[in-house]
């Protein structure tokens, strides 16, 4: 099942707290960039996080969940809290900008 563009218009309203995020399709799905990185996507109408050491430590009860058949897992971010979405995005951009990534 593809997403909806409707509810990645609803993940990207819930970041636009955020500069610089922005959503790129890619096969039915929308891959979410902050600043230039890769920091997680919507899948199947989820807004999922890469699993960062930060994100793991802020959202730490959160579900993990596989985008698609083969991919590893990935945070699922509870979109209706806002503030938390955005500092889990952020966090995980950190720890990305410190891998080098």
């Amino acid at each position: 099942m593809a997403s909806s563009k409707e509810y990645l218009d609803f993940v990207l309203e819930q970041l636009s707290a955020l500069e610089g995020v922005s959503a790129r399709a890619m096969m039915g799905e929308y891959v979410l960039y902050y600043r230039g990185r890769v920091v997680g996507g919507v899948y199947d109408d989820r807004f999922l996080l890469k699993p960062t050491k930060s994100a793991l430590a802020l959202m730490g009860s959160a579900p993990t969940e596989i985008p698609y058949p083969g991919a590893k897992a990935m945070l699922a971010a509870d979109i209706d809290d806002a503030a938390l979405c955005c500092r889990a995005v952020e966090a995980v951009a950190q720890d990305l900008s410190a891998k080098g990534k």
